[in-house]
């Protein structure tokens, strides 16, 4: 039976003039491979409009799966994030210049949620394929974990037979030319990408891998 995933990307912000998630997920939009349909959707880097527009999105393509995508400058790998915290604390400010400091994102909601994804086994393949990976247990306290906690309380409200998660990826070559920071070539993203969501697809239950960190 054909699952269909739904994958978001984040449209550029702060000074960059790319936005690889979004670069990445557009490439994958319309694609059926191994009997998995990839359905992609541009998002804002707005708090609150991101979740709007993923949850549309939901209701529209009704998929079994959706994985959001955004960058983490500095990464060197590609990290499948296991938990979402309820709370904004803005670096800087979204692409609507709003900063809000310590605000919970849902004052009724719980302080995290769990991804539904099988992480672990989504690293294992991709390092697999050649990819570097790696569980990540912080997306952060901007817009990033923002939609991935909207999306999970969501799913676990309004519909729990939906499974979703968040992936962080690298910048590409062409953002850090003068900084010198870690990059991965569009196609590598793309190719861990489109492997991850396979298996997402494919597997619900989680290995029990080492994949922790000591800070």
């Amino acid at each position: 039976m054909r699952k269909k995933v739904l994958i978001t990307g984040f449209d550029p912000f702060g000074k960059d003039t790319v936005n690889p998630a979004l670069e990445a997920v557009k490439q994958l939009d319309g694609i059926i491979v191994d009997d998995v349909e990839i359905i992609a959707q541009e998002v804002p880097t707005v708090f609150r409009e991101s979740i709007e527009v993923t949850i549309s999105a939901i209701e529209k393509h009704q998929p079994d799966i959706v994985i959001c995508v955004g960058q983490a400058g500095g990464r060197t790998q590609v990290t499948p994030e296991r938990i979402a915290i309820n709370v904004d604390d803005a670096r800087i400010p979204d692409n609507q210049q709003n900063q809000p400091i310590d605000e919970p994102i849902d004052e009724d909601g719980p302080a995290a949620y769990f991804t539904t994804l099988p992480v672990k086994r989504m690293v294992l393949e991709m390092k697999n394929a050649g990819i570097p990976a790696a569980v990540s247990n912080t997306a952060g306290t901007f817009v990033c974990n923002h939609i991935f906690y909207g999306l999970m309380h969501y799913l676990t409200n309004h519909a729990p037979t939906i499974r979703g998660g968040f992936i962080h990826i690298q910048y590409i070559p062409e953002q850090t030319t003068e900084n010198g920071a870690p990059s991965l070539s569009l196609d590598t993203i793309v190719h861990g990408l489109k492997t991850a969501l396979i298996v997402a697809a494919k597997e619900k239950e989680d290995i029990k891998e080492i994949g922790g960190t000591t800070h």
